[in-house]
């Protein structure tokens, strides 16, 4: 287990259940393991995720309570003192948004003001010292991961006006280090026809911003299996991202998803830690 230091509050804000286990999960066991207070905070429900719906349900309130089922699994996975789904409804990712549920609102269509009003009581109560979000462009372009952002800087700012100054990290991937992989993955395997490579030359973070590069690979066993406790977004026609993730096998795992990567937009240029925590007061 990792050294303890001064516990601090990590308060991790995702889109939807799964996304903690893609982007954060190691950070977030990493953590945990050094005795630091995890608190992860899902803004939808993740009703309009793609699965198999013959095992896991229809689009909708089978599937968000597949999803938050899942989520409650992958959060002890990785040592989560707790857990918030803010339980707005998941706006998909189609041309168009769909009319609000009955009873719910669409996320993208919540004001960013109400939503980081709720966000910001979290990070209140939780004293939080690190709150992860996403880059301005939600790392690939999904409008409930662009919208993560806003309310998540939001949030921060009416926290920093309350006397709490919290720092914002953004999650994400180094660009350059995925396109890489990618097109050495096309050698091999051929892409579904919709699938956008050119898309990912202008996705997540540029090498040099950024500014947080943390080891989990001692935590990549909780990280796997923070993946496959969303058995329902592994599943579907065509390969899923997640899904294949969690079949790689280890010690190959270990190697290919043993690190995570943090842009803070307040560190000066040139910034290089190794610890969400690293050079707070």
């Amino acid at each position: 287990m990792d050294e303890p230091s001064r516990p601090r509050a990590l308060v991790v804000l995702h889109a939807h259940p799964d996304d903690e286990a893609l982007l954060t999960a190691g950070t977030m066991a990493r953590a945990a393991a050094q005795g630091h207070r995890v608190v992860l905070v899902v803004a939808t429900d993740g009703a309009l995720g793609l699965t198999d719906e013959s095992t896991y349900g229809a689009k909708g309130a089978a599937l968000a309570a597949t999803r938050s089922r899942e989520l409650a699994t992958s959060a002890r996975t990785l040592g989560v003192a707790r857990t918030v789904e803010l339980g707005f409804a998941d706006s998909g990712s189609g041309p168009e948004v769909y009319p609000d549920p009955p009873g719910g609102r669409r996320f993208v269509r919540v004001p960013v003001e109400e939503a980081a009003e709720r966000i910001s009581a979290i990070l209140l109560e939780e004293r939080a010292d690190v709150l992860t979000t996403y880059d301005p462009n939600g790392g690939y372009g999904h409008r409930d991961h662009v919208r993560v952002h806003e309310v998540g800087a939001r949030a921060a700012e009416l926290a920093r006006e309350r006397g709490l100054p919290v720092r914002v990290l953004w999650a994400t991937v180094p660009r350059d280090l995925l396109c890489r992989a990618l097109d050495l993955v096309a050698r091999v395997y051929t892409f579904p026809a919709e699938f956008d490579r050119a898309a990912f030359d202008r996705a997540f973070s540029a090498r040099s911003d950024i500014t947080h590069r943390i080891s989990v690979r001692r935590h990549a066993r909780a990280k796997r299996a923070a993946m496959r406790a969303h058995a329902s977004q592994g599943a579907g026609e065509g390969d899923r991202t997640l899904g294949i993730l969690a079949r790689i096998p280890r010690p190959l795992y270990d190697l290919v998803l043993g690190r995570e990567w943090f842009v803070d937009p307040d560190a000066p240029p040139g910034t290089a830690r190794t610890d969400v925590f690293e050079g707070l007061s």
